[in-house]
Protein backbone atom coordinates (compact mmCIF):
# COMPACT_ATOMS: atom_id res chain seq x y z
CA UNK A 1 0.00 0.00 0.00
CA UNK A 2 1.20 3.59 -0.64
CA UNK A 3 2.32 5.65 2.11
CA UNK A 4 -0.33 8.85 0.22
CA UNK A 5 -3.49 6.49 0.95
CA UNK A 6 -2.88 6.72 4.58
CA UNK A 7 -1.44 10.34 5.35
CA UNK A 8 -4.35 13.25 5.04
CA UNK A 9 -3.57 16.97 4.61
CA UNK A 10 -3.77 18.95 7.09
CA UNK A 11 -2.12 22.41 5.66
CA UNK A 12 -1.02 23.75 3.21
CA UNK A 13 1.66 26.36 2.29
CA UNK A 14 2.08 27.75 -1.63
CA UNK A 15 5.87 29.64 -1.69
CA UNK A 16 5.53 32.93 -3.09
CA UNK A 17 6.90 34.41 -6.48
CA UNK A 18 8.99 37.19 -4.94
CA UNK A 19 10.39 34.77 -2.52
CA UNK A 20 14.05 34.45 -1.84
CA UNK A 21 15.11 31.00 -1.56
CA UNK A 22 15.21 29.69 2.07
CA UNK A 23 15.37 26.59 3.84
CA UNK A 24 12.10 24.36 4.38
CA UNK A 25 12.24 24.51 8.35
CA UNK A 26 13.13 28.30 8.08
CA UNK A 27 10.65 29.04 5.93
CA UNK A 28 7.51 26.86 7.53
CA UNK A 29 8.36 28.89 11.23
CA UNK A 30 8.30 31.97 9.59
CA UNK A 31 4.77 31.18 8.10
CA UNK A 32 3.13 29.36 10.22
CA UNK A 33 1.64 30.92 13.26
CA UNK A 34 2.53 29.66 17.05
CA UNK A 35 5.11 27.27 15.43
CA UNK A 36 8.33 26.99 16.66
CA UNK A 37 11.61 25.83 14.15
CA UNK A 38 11.86 23.16 16.44
CA UNK A 39 8.58 21.71 15.90
CA UNK A 40 8.91 21.73 12.32
CA UNK A 41 12.12 19.89 12.25
CA UNK A 42 10.55 17.25 14.52
CA UNK A 43 7.56 16.92 12.11
CA UNK A 44 10.20 16.97 8.61
CA UNK A 45 12.23 14.06 10.78
CA UNK A 46 8.89 12.63 11.25
CA UNK A 47 8.09 12.34 7.46
CA UNK A 48 5.62 14.10 7.77
CA UNK A 49 6.21 17.54 5.35
CA UNK A 50 6.42 17.16 1.46
CA UNK A 51 7.27 19.91 -0.96
CA UNK A 52 5.37 19.37 -4.38
CA UNK A 53 4.75 15.66 -3.39
CA UNK A 54 7.97 14.65 -2.64
CA UNK A 55 8.86 13.61 1.71
CA UNK A 56 11.32 16.60 2.66
CA UNK A 57 14.21 17.54 4.00
CA UNK A 58 15.14 20.34 6.25
CA UNK A 59 17.79 21.24 4.80
CA UNK A 60 15.82 21.75 1.44
CA UNK A 61 15.33 24.83 -0.43
CA UNK A 62 12.32 25.84 -1.30
CA UNK A 63 12.06 28.51 -4.51
CA UNK A 64 8.64 30.30 -5.60
CA UNK A 65 6.04 27.87 -6.93
CA UNK A 66 6.92 25.07 -4.76
CA UNK A 67 3.91 23.45 -2.92
CA UNK A 68 4.56 22.64 0.92
CA UNK A 69 2.10 19.95 2.40
CA UNK A 70 1.46 18.84 6.09
CA UNK A 71 0.35 15.38 6.30
CA UNK A 72 -0.72 12.80 9.39
CA UNK A 73 -1.93 9.37 9.51
CA UNK A 74 -4.96 10.69 10.83
CA UNK A 75 -8.22 13.30 9.27
CA UNK A 76 -8.52 16.40 10.78
CA UNK A 77 -12.09 17.54 12.17
CA UNK A 78 -13.33 20.79 12.01
CA UNK A 79 -14.73 21.84 15.20
CA UNK A 80 -14.26 23.40 18.25
CA UNK A 81 -14.27 22.09 21.36
CA UNK A 82 -15.49 22.84 24.70
CA UNK A 83 -13.66 21.85 27.50
CA UNK A 84 -16.00 19.83 29.82
CA UNK A 85 -15.58 18.78 33.59
CA UNK A 86 -15.95 15.33 33.44
CA UNK A 87 -14.57 12.47 35.28
CA UNK A 88 -11.86 10.36 33.84
CA UNK A 89 -10.09 7.06 34.94
CA UNK A 90 -6.32 8.02 34.17
CA UNK A 91 -4.44 4.73 34.78
CA UNK A 92 -1.06 6.81 33.75
CA UNK A 93 0.64 10.65 33.01
CA UNK A 94 3.78 12.33 32.82
CA UNK A 95 4.29 15.65 30.83
CA UNK A 96 4.33 13.78 27.40
CA UNK A 97 1.46 11.28 27.49
CA UNK A 98 -1.51 10.50 29.42
CA UNK A 99 -3.22 7.01 28.96
CA UNK A 100 -7.20 6.74 29.50
CA UNK A 101 -9.48 3.89 30.30
CA UNK A 102 -12.46 4.69 28.11
CA UNK A 103 -16.13 3.49 29.67
CA UNK A 104 -18.29 1.95 27.07
CA UNK A 105 -20.97 4.84 25.87
CA UNK A 106 -18.20 7.44 25.75
CA UNK A 107 -17.94 9.07 22.62
CA UNK A 108 -13.95 9.64 21.73
CA UNK A 109 -14.48 13.01 19.34
CA UNK A 110 -16.81 15.84 18.47
CA UNK A 111 -18.95 15.33 15.78
CA UNK A 112 -22.24 13.55 13.90
CA UNK A 113 -24.53 14.64 16.38
CA UNK A 114 -22.27 14.50 19.54
CA UNK A 115 -20.47 17.58 20.27
CA UNK A 116 -20.45 17.32 24.23
CA UNK A 117 -19.70 14.46 26.75
CA UNK A 118 -16.75 13.30 25.04
CA UNK A 119 -13.54 12.46 25.50
CA UNK A 120 -12.03 15.22 24.02
CA UNK A 121 -14.02 17.48 25.94
CA UNK A 122 -13.18 15.83 28.94
CA UNK A 123 -9.12 15.82 28.56
CA UNK A 124 -9.34 19.52 27.30
CA UNK A 125 -10.65 20.48 30.92
CA UNK A 126 -8.39 18.05 32.25
CA UNK A 127 -5.50 19.40 30.29
CA UNK A 128 -6.32 22.97 31.21
CA UNK A 129 -7.17 24.32 27.88
CA UNK A 130 -9.22 27.37 28.19
CA UNK A 131 -12.30 28.25 26.35
CA UNK A 132 -12.18 29.18 22.64
CA UNK A 133 -8.77 27.83 22.93
CA UNK A 134 -8.82 24.31 22.39
CA UNK A 135 -9.46 23.83 18.64
CA UNK A 136 -9.67 20.87 16.66
CA UNK A 137 -6.13 21.58 15.76
CA UNK A 138 -5.11 22.20 19.37
CA UNK A 139 -6.69 18.69 20.28
CA UNK A 140 -5.14 16.90 17.63
CA UNK A 141 -3.31 15.24 20.78
CA UNK A 142 -5.67 12.46 20.51
CA UNK A 143 -3.87 10.27 17.60
CA UNK A 144 -6.18 7.19 17.52
CA UNK A 145 -9.69 6.09 18.88
CA UNK A 146 -12.31 3.26 19.60
CA UNK A 147 -15.52 3.08 19.26
CA UNK A 148 -18.16 4.64 21.23
CA UNK A 149 -19.75 1.44 22.63
CA UNK A 150 -15.98 -0.25 23.25
CA UNK A 151 -14.59 0.07 26.16
CA UNK A 152 -10.63 0.71 27.05
CA UNK A 153 -7.37 2.01 26.73
CA UNK A 154 -6.42 4.87 24.86
CA UNK A 155 -3.12 7.20 24.26
CA UNK A 156 -3.03 11.16 24.45
CA UNK A 157 0.06 13.15 23.78
CA UNK A 158 0.06 16.33 25.61
CA UNK A 159 2.50 18.04 23.62
CA UNK A 160 3.38 18.49 19.66
CA UNK A 161 7.27 15.99 20.06
CA UNK A 162 4.81 13.60 21.66
CA UNK A 163 1.70 13.39 19.03
CA UNK A 164 4.43 13.33 15.89
CA UNK A 165 6.27 10.17 17.45
CA UNK A 166 3.21 8.57 18.75
CA UNK A 167 1.62 8.97 15.55
CA UNK A 168 4.65 7.71 13.80
CA UNK A 169 4.46 4.24 15.82
CA UNK A 170 0.70 4.12 14.40
CA UNK A 171 1.40 4.82 11.77
CA UNK A 172 4.12 1.69 10.99
CA UNK A 173 1.94 -0.53 13.08
CA UNK A 174 4.71 -0.73 15.77
CA UNK A 175 2.12 -0.16 18.70
CA UNK A 176 0.55 -3.13 21.01
CA UNK A 177 -3.06 -3.44 20.69
CA UNK A 178 -4.76 -6.34 22.03
CA UNK A 179 -8.15 -6.56 22.82
CA UNK A 180 -10.58 -9.04 24.43
CA UNK A 181 -13.93 -9.94 22.60
CA UNK A 182 -16.86 -12.74 23.51
CA UNK A 183 -17.77 -13.33 20.00
CA UNK A 184 -20.71 -16.10 18.46
CA UNK A 185 -20.12 -19.46 17.41
CA UNK A 186 -17.37 -22.01 18.85
CA UNK A 187 -14.18 -20.74 16.84
CA UNK A 188 -12.55 -24.34 15.69
CA UNK A 189 -8.76 -23.22 15.46
CA UNK A 190 -6.98 -22.27 18.49
CA UNK A 191 -5.79 -19.13 16.86
CA UNK A 192 -5.71 -17.56 13.27
CA UNK A 193 -5.46 -14.42 11.19
CA UNK A 194 -7.94 -12.40 9.17
CA UNK A 195 -6.07 -10.81 6.26
CA UNK A 196 -9.08 -8.68 4.59
CA UNK A 197 -9.28 -5.27 3.01
CA UNK A 198 -11.89 -3.20 4.86
CA UNK A 199 -14.19 -0.28 3.07
CA UNK A 200 -17.71 1.12 3.68
CA UNK A 201 -20.86 -0.92 2.64
CA UNK A 202 -22.11 0.86 -0.59
CA UNK A 203 -25.58 -0.53 0.87
CA UNK A 204 -24.99 0.65 3.85
CA UNK A 205 -22.54 4.05 4.69
CA UNK A 206 -22.72 3.46 8.24
CA UNK A 207 -21.04 -0.29 8.45
CA UNK A 208 -17.65 -1.37 6.55
CA UNK A 209 -17.35 -4.51 5.24
CA UNK A 210 -14.41 -7.01 3.50
CA UNK A 211 -13.52 -7.19 0.21
CA UNK A 212 -11.54 -9.50 -1.62
CA UNK A 213 -10.65 -6.78 -4.47
CA UNK A 214 -7.11 -5.98 -3.40
CA UNK A 215 -7.76 -2.06 -5.21
CA UNK A 216 -10.79 -1.80 -2.75
CA UNK A 217 -10.63 -0.82 0.70
CA UNK A 218 -7.58 -0.41 2.84
CA UNK A 219 -5.73 -3.22 4.18
CA UNK A 220 -6.50 -4.67 7.54
CA UNK A 221 -5.26 -7.66 9.52
CA UNK A 222 -5.87 -9.06 12.75
CA UNK A 223 -5.29 -11.77 14.62
CA UNK A 224 -7.02 -14.21 17.12
CA UNK A 225 -6.97 -16.51 19.60
CA UNK A 226 -9.35 -18.49 21.93
CA UNK A 227 -9.15 -17.75 25.51
CA UNK A 228 -11.94 -19.76 26.82
CA UNK A 229 -15.08 -22.10 25.14
CA UNK A 230 -18.72 -21.84 25.82
CA UNK A 231 -19.81 -23.86 23.45
CA UNK A 232 -21.98 -21.01 21.35
CA UNK A 233 -19.68 -18.15 22.47
CA UNK A 234 -15.88 -18.13 22.49
CA UNK A 235 -13.72 -15.36 24.78
CA UNK A 236 -11.08 -14.24 22.33
CA UNK A 237 -8.12 -12.15 22.37
CA UNK A 238 -7.74 -9.90 19.11
CA UNK A 239 -4.39 -8.20 18.55
CA UNK A 240 -4.55 -5.16 15.56
CA UNK A 241 -1.98 -5.36 13.12
CA UNK A 242 -3.33 -2.31 11.24
CA UNK A 243 -6.54 -0.14 12.66
CA UNK A 244 -9.22 0.54 10.72
CA UNK A 245 -12.42 1.22 11.67
CA UNK A 246 -14.84 -1.17 12.79
CA UNK A 247 -12.00 -3.79 12.30
CA UNK A 248 -12.15 -6.26 14.60
CA UNK A 249 -16.18 -5.95 14.38
CA UNK A 250 -15.90 -6.53 10.40
CA UNK A 251 -13.29 -8.93 10.89
CA UNK A 252 -15.05 -11.67 13.23
CA UNK A 253 -18.49 -11.41 11.47
CA UNK A 254 -16.60 -12.16 8.07
CA UNK A 255 -15.46 -15.31 9.39
CA UNK A 256 -19.21 -16.07 10.72
CA UNK A 257 -18.57 -15.29 14.73
CA UNK A 258 -20.07 -11.23 15.15
CA UNK A 259 -19.45 -10.05 18.30
CA UNK A 260 -22.14 -10.37 20.68
CA UNK A 261 -24.36 -7.76 21.24
CA UNK A 262 -23.20 -6.21 18.38
CA UNK A 263 -26.20 -5.07 16.33
CA UNK A 264 -24.49 -3.29 13.30
CA UNK A 265 -23.28 -6.49 12.31
CA UNK A 266 -25.61 -9.37 13.34
CA UNK A 267 -24.51 -10.15 16.58
CA UNK A 268 -27.40 -8.88 19.05
CA UNK A 269 -29.68 -12.09 17.25
CA UNK A 270 -29.10 -15.74 18.54
CA UNK A 271 -26.81 -16.91 16.05
CA UNK A 272 -26.17 -20.28 17.76
CA UNK A 273 -28.12 -22.28 20.15
CA UNK A 274 -31.39 -24.02 20.47
CA UNK A 275 -34.98 -22.89 19.83
CA UNK A 276 -36.68 -23.31 23.17
CA UNK A 277 -37.76 -20.51 24.72
CA UNK A 278 -35.67 -20.90 28.17
CA UNK A 279 -32.52 -20.53 26.22
CA UNK A 280 -33.93 -17.51 24.24
CA UNK A 281 -34.73 -15.57 27.46
CA UNK A 282 -31.00 -16.57 28.89
CA UNK A 283 -29.54 -14.38 25.62
CA UNK A 284 -31.88 -11.77 26.34
CA UNK A 285 -30.88 -11.68 29.69
CA UNK A 286 -27.17 -11.41 28.31
CA UNK A 287 -27.95 -8.86 26.12
CA UNK A 288 -29.13 -6.89 29.33
CA UNK A 289 -26.28 -7.33 31.30
CA UNK A 290 -23.87 -6.34 28.44
CA UNK A 291 -26.19 -3.80 26.34
CA UNK A 292 -23.24 -3.50 23.72
CA UNK A 293 -20.27 -5.55 21.67
CA UNK A 294 -18.75 -7.25 23.69
CA UNK A 295 -15.37 -5.69 23.24
CA UNK A 296 -12.76 -3.84 25.20
CA UNK A 297 -9.35 -2.50 24.58
CA UNK A 298 -7.33 -4.64 27.12
CA UNK A 299 -3.79 -3.98 26.29
CA UNK A 300 -1.84 -1.28 24.92
CA UNK A 301 2.06 -1.12 24.48
CA UNK A 302 4.24 1.52 22.85
CA UNK A 303 7.75 3.39 23.30
CA UNK A 304 7.63 6.52 24.96
CA UNK A 305 8.70 9.62 22.82
CA UNK A 306 10.69 11.19 25.35
CA UNK A 307 12.39 8.05 27.26
CA UNK A 308 12.43 5.73 24.09
CA UNK A 309 11.47 2.86 26.87
CA UNK A 310 8.71 0.94 25.63
CA UNK A 311 5.55 0.89 28.66
CA UNK A 312 2.76 -1.03 28.59
CA UNK A 313 -0.88 -1.35 30.36
CA UNK A 314 -3.72 -3.61 31.05
CA UNK A 315 -7.05 -2.42 31.60
CA UNK A 316 -9.31 -5.16 33.80
CA UNK A 317 -12.51 -6.01 32.01
CA UNK A 318 -15.25 -3.61 33.13
CA UNK A 319 -18.02 -4.98 35.14
CA UNK A 320 -20.67 -5.62 32.00
CA UNK A 321 -18.54 -8.34 30.31
CA UNK A 322 -17.43 -9.52 33.33
CA UNK A 323 -20.29 -9.95 34.73
CA UNK A 324 -21.63 -11.56 31.13
CA UNK A 325 -18.53 -14.08 31.23
CA UNK A 326 -19.87 -15.29 34.50
CA UNK A 327 -23.53 -15.99 33.08
CA UNK A 328 -21.93 -17.81 30.20
CA UNK A 329 -19.63 -20.31 32.40
CA UNK A 330 -22.42 -20.93 34.48
CA UNK A 331 -24.44 -21.62 31.37
CA UNK A 332 -22.21 -23.86 29.64
CA UNK A 333 -20.82 -25.73 33.68
CA UNK A 334 -25.05 -26.82 32.90
CA UNK A 335 -25.18 -28.29 29.98
CA UNK A 336 -21.93 -30.22 30.53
Amino acid sequence: MQEEDEMFEHFRLGVDPGQEPMRLDKFMAAHLENTSRSRVQNAISNGYVRVNGTQAKANLVVRPGDLIQFVMPYQRHECEIVPEDIPLDIVYEDDDVLVVDKPAGMVVHPGNGHFSGTLVNALAFHLGIEPGEASDERMGILVHRIDMDTSGLLVVAKNDEAQLHLARQFFVHSIERRYQAIVWGNIQEDEGTVDANIARDPSDRLRFRTFDDPSIGKTAITHYRVLERFGFVTLVECRLETGRTHQIRVHMASIGHPLFGDERYGGREIRQGTIYAKYRQFIQNCFQICPRQALHAKTLGFVHPRTGQTIRFDSPLPADMSALLDRWRTYAASMR
